[in-house]
């Protein structure tokens, strides 16, 4: 059992971290939660001496967690205006226009 334990700990983990460097946002705390459990199972069921990577697999869960957590908080996604391509967009359609004018004219 500490074995399957110890393989669902190390596979969430790292999951945990590919998914908070990535802008995954909140869903990053679907593998952090399990990897923070696992962790935690594997630590109640290991001896004195195999407590070190339970351990630093629970740190690691937590670490991703508070870094998702303060990236969440504290980045604001905004989206900021580009009034070049605004009054290029305008330009193109008046040319256009222009140009319908003139075809029209011609026929």
């Amino acid at each position: 059992m500490r074995k399957l334990f110890l393989i669902a700990a190390i596979v969430f983990t790292v999951l945990a971290l590919i998914f908070s460097v990535l802008p995954m946002d909140t869903l990053a705390f679907l593998p952090i939660g399990l990897a923070i459990l696992f962790s935690l199972l594997l630590l109640t069921k290991s001896e004195d001496r195999q407590k070190r990577l339970p351990k630093i697999l629970l740190f690691t869960g937590v670490l991703c967690s508070a870094f998702v957590l303060g990236k969440t908080l504290l980045i604001k996604d905004e989206v900021a205006k580009d009034k070049q391509f605004e009054e290029q967009k305008i330009e193109n359609n008046k040319e256009a226009k222009k140009e319908l004018e003139e075809i029209e004219g011609l026929e």
